[in-house]
Order: structure tokens, then C-alpha cells, then sequence
């Protein structure tokens, strides 16, 4: 894991999360992989909730988590940073896309996904998305932020695995 000051090979930026159990485990995400995760307010959920702490298990310590006031906080935070936008909308695969070092994933809040504003954000590089079959509403969120940022990781040979 890259220490707090060292960049992370991705950022996940979490917009508004509501379910305690996604963000638990996405914090487990960060900590197996060296990912960064950050989390924009409002939070649908206290962070001392038992779901968060029960789906992170014992990686709280383990893994980088930030939680920011609003998206162009974040993004404020990572000035160079490309910015991905995943969405069941988007037009380029995520297997489409060379990954960088300090690229942000960036994922909406269950159930409803990013909002307009959001996705046509200035500083969105690209609206990506997870082939599904037709029909299907969406993958879990942090199943899909798992994909995403696994991808980008395996670009990268793994590095520090």
C-alpha cells in the first residue's frame, strides 16, 4: 500500500454513497489493492456504522480513505488527475482505456448512479461503462468499482502484489 503522502496507482471516488456494507467493502478495495478511496458528501450513513465496519472487516487501518465536502473538493485535491466516470450510459468500455497513475474511477450512489451534473462535469475526461446483458439495471457498486480499478491495477502488472 502507497503510504498517505506517495501516489496511489488509482483514486476511487465514491459520490454520495448510501449503503453502509458498499463503502465497508470498498474500503476493504482500497487496502488489498493500494487504491486510494475517497468519499464525497453527504454520506447516507454515519461512518461509525456497524454494516461499515462488519463489510471492511479488519482493513480500516489498513487502507487510505478521505472523505471530502463536495466532488470539486476532491477533484481539487487531484488537480492533474484524469477523471473516469463509470455509468451504465457511458460509450467507452473500461477495458478501452490506458490507465495512468492517480487516475480517478468515479462512481454514483446506489441505487440512482451519477447524477447529469456530474457526469458533464468539466473535468470528467471520459463516461466509461461495465458491459452488462441488455435488460440489467446495474452491477453492484462496489462489484463494479472492483472490476475498474482491479483493470487498472492489472495494467500496471500488479504493481507491489
Amino acid at each position: 500500500m502507497p503510504a498517505p503522502d506517495q501516489p496511489p496507482f488509482a483514486h476511487v471516488v465514491y459520490f454520495e454513497p448510501r449503503i453502509p456494507g458498499n463503502t465497508g467493502s470498498a474500503i476493504r478495495l482500497a487496502a488489498v489493492t493500494g487504491a486510494r478511496l475517497h468519499l464525497v458528501e453527504p454520506l447516507g450513513f454515519d461512518l461509525s456504522e456497524a454494516k461499515l465496519k462488519r463489510a471492511g472487516l479488519d482493513y480500516h487501518d489498513l487502507a487510505v480513505m478521505e472523505v471530502h465536502p463536495s466532488l470539486d473538493a476532491v477533484l481539487g485535491a487531484l488537480p492533474d488527475a484524469r477523471v473516469f466516470a463509470f455509468s451504465t450510459r457511458g460509450t467507452t468500455a473500461y477495458t478501452d482505456v490506458a490507465y495512468e497513475t492517480g487516475d480517478v474511477l468515479l462512481f454514483g450512489p446506489e441505487p440512482t448512479g451519477l447524477p447529469e451534473e456530474v457526469l458533464a462535469h468539466p473535468r470528467v475526461t471520459d463516461q466509461l461503462k461495465i458491459p452488462m446483458l441488455p435488460g440489467r439495471r446495474s452491477l453492484n457498486l462496489t462489484n463494479s468499482a472492483s472490476i475498474a480499478v482491479y483493470e487498472a491495477w492489472r495494467q500496471r502488472g500488479f504493481d507491489g502484489a
